[in-house]
């Protein structure tokens, strides 16, 4: 696999594909999960799932399978606005982040990208499947002794789950975004995880699972209130985001806030750090708070 000093895997040869895990319920989440599955919630310009796909097919990743469960007929509206080619495999009993790819197998070709659905981030993909022998975790780097992952000298794994494999240099933490080569892929399980069933068992048998850093910022959409301050750092030095389509009345100021598609804004008085999604109507004043089609999540 040449890969060294690409930009896209522009290479005939090298043949990769995607599974973004997709069908949790997205508990902590709730209750937006209630009304869309946590990879459709937006985030910014688009569903947080665009994002995944967007960097997957900036570096030639175009072949994208989703998992789906919870509320899995709403992704069959979102398919055809997503760029790349996307595959949904539904499964009626959630089988974890191993299964999940184990079920998918016939559809993908390693090596291959395991993104979970909840992260918006932008690791050095094209670095994580040079290395992906036999699978690659991205890490986020963290002081020494800290974070879900240790790191040693080489960029190995040496501290997962409470388990020691060789001497920590650095702490980390895994972003929820792996590369897998068949190796791996043939060892995921029926129902299973993806690190407690394949990586720790690697692991154990003395291989060595390399890390490849990712020191920009990235989000774990947990909670609403991690699902707020995604969007604000989506927004970056932008005042605020309104779609075209949006509405916003003009006794309406809008301070660090974004109007999705089709939002109407009223009221008089400021927006702050809100996000209202696409077809929500909200009132001004409001501080804080999530407005969907549904409900106002008003947060501290």
């Amino acid at each position: 696999m040449k890969l060294a000093g690409a930009t896209t895997l522009s290479d005939p040869d090298v043949m990769a594909t995607a599974i973004v895990l997709c069908a949790g319920f997205g508990t902590r989440l709730r209750p937006l999960t209630l009304e869309l599955p946590k990879p459709l919630v937006p985030v910014g310009d688009g569903p947080l799932i665009q994002h995944a796909i967007t960097a997957l097919n900036t570096v030639g990743v175009v072949d994208v399978v989703l998992n789906t469960h919870h509320l899995a007929d709403k992704f069959a509206n979102y398919i055809s606005q997503l760029p790349g080619n996307i595959q949904l495999i539904h499964e009626p009993e959630i089988r974890g982040t191993g299964g999940a790819l184990r079920g998918a197998r016939h559809a993908l070709a390693p090596p291959v990208v395991v993104w979970n659905g909840d992260i918006l981030a932008d690791p050095d993909l094209l670095a994580l499947l040079a290395v992906a022998s036999p699978m690659a975790l991205a890490v986020a780097s963290r002081p020494l002794g800290e974070g879900t992952v240790g790191v040693g000298s080489d960029g190995q794994v040496v501290r997962l789950r409470g388990e020691r494999f060789g001497t920590e240099v650095r702490g980390g933490d895994y972003l929820g975004i792996a590369a897998l080569a068949a190796e791996a892929v043939e060892r995921a399980p029926d129902s299973g995880c993806l690190i407690g069933d394949i990586c720790l068992p690697m692991l154990r048998q003395g291989q060595t699972i390399p890390t490849v850093a990712s020191d920009v910022p990235w989000s774990d959409l947990g909670t609403p209130d991690a699902y707020l301050e995604a969007n604000l750092r989506w927004l970056g030095e932008q005042a605020n985001w309104i779609d075209p389509t949006a509405q916003v009345d003009s006794g309406v100021e809008l301070k660090r806030s974004l109007v999705g598609r089709g939002a109407t804004a009223t009221g008089t008085g400021e927006l702050e750090e809100c996000v209202v999604w696409p077809g929500a109507t909200v009132r001004a004043p409001l501080r804080r708070a999530i407005v969907t089609p549904e409900r106002v999540v008003q947060l501290k």
